[in-house]
């Protein structure tokens, strides 16, 4: 099935186009255009959802059942609340744990990049540059690539599972390290899986390849984490292409939120520069060097350089890092020692600290400060797509004017897949398409 082909919009000088609900993302909200004529004339992504207030849910809680709270945050990317909410309070207590402990972490992490990874790539996505209206038409011309999407997907859980004790919300991670290691046979048995996964996602990046993305490139700032041996996941310094290196605890000095009015949801901005740009396409474009063999080679194959500025290619740079933590977690498999005990022992300590790490949509950032008894008296969370907000409403400002003579309905499919593009997680960012377009 081709895409969709361009219908002519009616004659008209001025029209507003809503969406009432964006679908196939995660959470609920809104897009309203304006035209006049082919100018866009106002554009606002509205996260309409009601706060959850699980800053306010963690104040005088102990800081202990911060990664059991937090990680009903989001149900597709759990770890990466957990994981924020453990280092910023291991920085905070002073504590570091052993390699395996370390490796185990990462393992997990990698499994929640899997199942993400692949439910938008080749659920979410991959429909809009098919012209379908989603997965379950897609599987009746593409049945092996959902077959195939659907196993990856489940490897990806299965490793959140034998990790976390369980795939949604896990509840085998805490402050200091786990509950229960696993023992090292039952990571072997997800060797032969693996391999599989490896390969299928490394064919499944080139197929996508061969789709048609539009000629769209800005000038971004992107942001991520980066660490000197490693792609950075779970640990690292905050830097960007704009100059910006800095420990994760002065994150709160470069980069602020602010509400705006037609969003639930803060929007991050650099500090002095506005929008930028966080999730795949930046941790690709400042941490390419440090992707594995098979990772760097899936690139090659799918026409990507050591650069993308295009986010419709986000699609092909999650193929990558799913590849990446794929050949990840096989080295991690291969080389998993059990420790000799699953943590060590966290005393409360009086003080504040970050942690971040890099969720599959970007960084998440949690800011604490406890008190001697180890009680929870502030909490600061920034989500990944909060941060994405103001660069989303940004491309689309770009981006629509040459679409702006198609039907109210192709322009709106342009604008929910320019949308997904950021795999946004509405739910996450409350502290998707209710498209409303107004030409005038």
């Amino acid at each position: 099935m081709t895409p969709r082909k361009k219908q002519p919009a009616a004659r008209k000088k001025s029209r507003i186009i809503k969406v009432d609900y964006l679908a196939r993302v995660e959470g609920e909200g809104a897009l309203y255009l304006r035209l006049k004529d082919r100018t866009v004339q106002d554009v606002k992504l509205k996260i309409f959802e009601p706060p959850r207030f699980f800053e306010a849910f963690l104040k005088g809680r102990h800081f202990t059942e911060a990664p059991d709270i937090t990680a009903r945050i989001c149900g597709i990317c759990p770890i990466a609340y957990q994981m924020s909410a453990i280092n910023a309070m291991e920085r905070i207590c002073g504590v570091e744990v052993e390699k395996p402990i370390r490796d185990l972490r990462r393992l997990i992490y990698c499994g929640e990049w899997i199942e993400s990874h692949v439910l938008h790539m080749a659920m979410l996505h991959a429909p809009d540059f098919l012209g379908y209206e989603d997965a379950l038409k897609m599987a009746e011309d593409h049945p092996q690539i959902v077959k195939d999407a659907l196993r990856m997907k489940k490897i990806g859980n299965e490793l959140m599972s034998l990790v976390g004790g369980r795939e949604i919300h896990p509840i085998n991670m805490r402050v200091g390290g786990f509950y229960r290691a696993p023992a090292r046979h039952e990571l072997e048995a997800m060797r032969g899986e693996l391999e599989w996964a490896l390969e299928t996602c490394a064919a499944f990046t080139k197929w996508a390849s061969t789709l048609e993305f539009p000629d769209f490139e800005r000038d971004y700032e992107f942001v991520a984490m980066r660490h000197p041996d490693e792609y950075a996941i779970c640990e690292g310094r905050l830097v960007s292409n704009r100059g910006v290196d800095i420990d994760v605890d002065d994150f709160g000095q470069h980069f602020r939120e602010e509400h705006v009015a037609h969003s639930h949801a803060l929007q991050a901005a650099a500090v002095g520069r506005g929008a930028y740009f966080v999730g795949p396409l930046a941790r690709y474009n400042l941490n390419h060097g440090q992707l594995t063999a098979a990772a760097q080679q899936t690139a090659r194959e799918a026409g990507l350089g050591e650069t993308c500025a295009n986010p419709f290619k986000s699609l092909l740079v999650r193929g990558v890092e799913t590849v990446y933590a794929i050949s990840e977690a096989l080295r991690i498999v291969d080389g998993y020692v059990e420790p000799e005990r699953p943590s060590v022992e966290v005393e409360p300590q009086a003080g504040s600290a970050s942690g971040c790490t890099e969720a599959p949509r970007g960084i998440c950032h949690h800011t604490y400060t406890i008190d001697g008894d180890g009680i929870i008296q502030r909490a600061v969370i920034v989500p990944p797509t909060s941060q994405n907000q103001r660069t989303i409403e940004e491309d689309l400002w770009e981006f629509l004017p040459q679409y702006a003579d198609l039907s109210d309905e192709d322009l709106t499919w342009r604008c929910e897949q320019a949308v997904r593009n950021y795999d946004p997680c509405i739910s996450c960012a409350t502290h998707f398409l209710k498209l409303h377009v107004e030409r005038e």
